[in-house]
């Protein structure tokens, strides 16, 4: 008999923006795709699976640039940019942005909401780049936009649910590539690459005015930062060399670290956990050919030294890490043929991984 055809609404064009493989408050781990027509999710059927249910799809209509971030109440809050074209005589095309919430693991989403432009002005409003965003401690999500000026915009949502204005953070320079996330504590990091090297924007208060801190003088790949708390209140920011030399780190007090690797495409993917009883930073990115490297080590002693592995067969874009509800890895990608690949870490004794699965 003939395979069933494929339901193309159903086949992922690859993860969306932003930390993608997400665990719920029920321990149960959530992967997030983009798709022609919206945006898909596979759920796991309890903690710590094997099983998978999905692809679900949420409808996004004419929505891009999709992004997800979650925040300590565990609720996964989703943006995305609609660009509308301009019609006879209009001054220019509309660029409005939007927003959606996940409120519990497997529960439908929420409806999308629109945040409107970043601009008032008709003819500036196209003029705004892809969102991120991160959650802070209050359970409030910020979303980031490049502006016009190639600095950084960002707007808040209150206490009551309701939306400040734009806030210019200022910078320049930026490129649109830019991460976002928060600490433990809910508080909200933000970095972008730029023509002058990575601007780093941090909240030292809950509820607080992120404030901008010196540029680091490494000019990275667009779109290969992540961000990662590697000790309470301080965190390790990952990324691509623009010149293909490999990833890289910083983190305050420690300066730009080399951790080897080499070109590579898309974000960087990290995640703490246990291996062989040692608090150790997993990394993992998509090589140019296609396929996902896997490094370890003690966590803030990157002087121990790692080597990279290439796993799995070819992904789409970047890979994905999280812990599951044994607190064994979890890698993620995006196979070629839109499919979700899960591989889990056979215990904690070693970085070991079993058989991959697809969904």
């Amino acid at each position: 008999m003939p395979a069933p055809a494929r339901d193309w609404n159903t086949v992922a064009l690859g993860p969306v923006r932003g930390r993608w493989l997400l665990a719920g408050k029920d321990g149960r781990l959530t992967a997030y795709a983009r798709t022609e027509n919206g945006l898909l999710r596979w759920t796991e059927r309890a903690p710590g699976g094997p099983g998978w249910s999905g692809p679900e799809l949420f409808p996004a209509e004419e929505l891009t640039d999709l992004a997800v971030g979650q925040g300590p109440d565990g609720y996964a809050h989703f943006v995305g940019r609609r660009r509308r074209r301009a019609g006879e005589g209009d001054p220019g095309d509309t660029v409005t942005y939007h927003h959606a919430v996940q409120y519990q693991s497997g529960r439908p989403m929420g409806p999308w909401e629109s945040l409107g432009t970043l601009y008032r002005k008709p003819d500036m409003s196209h003029r705004g780049g892809p969102p991120v965003l991160a959650v802070d401690a209050q359970g409030a999500p910020h979303v980031f936009v490049r502006n016009a000026g190639r600095g950084v915009h960002v707007r808040r949502q209150d206490k009551k649910g309701g939306w400040g204005a734009w806030d210019d953070l200022r910078g320049s320079k930026t490129f649109e590539g830019a991460c976002a996330a928060s600490t433990a504590e809910g508080l909200v990091r933000f970095a972008a690459p730029g023509e002058k090297g990575i601007s780093l924007w941090a909240q030292s208060a809950p509820g607080g005015p992120l404030v901008k801190g010196e540029d680091v003088p490494c000019l990275a790949q667009d779109g290969s930062l992540c961000v990662l708390e590697t000790s309470p209140g301080r965190v390790t920011h990952f990324w691509h060399a623009a010149d293909g030399s490999g990833v890289f780190g910083y983190r305050e007090g420690a300066g730009v670290l080399a951790l080897g690797g080499g070109p590579a495409y898309g974000s960087v993917a990290a995640a703490r956990a246990v291996v062989d009883g040692y608090d150790c930073t997993v990394l993992a990115h998509r090589t140019v050919g296609g396929r996902t490297a896997l490094a370890a080590y003690p966590t803030e002693y990157e002087a121990a030294g790692l080597w990279w592995t290439e796993i799995g067969e070819e992904c789409l874009e970047s890979p994905a890490l999280a812990l599951d509800a044994y607190g064994l890895v979890v890698i993620a990608s995006i196979s070629a043929r839109g499919e979700l690949l899960v591989n889990r870490q056979k215990d904690g004794s070693s970085l070991s991984l079993g058989r991959w699965q697809r969904f």
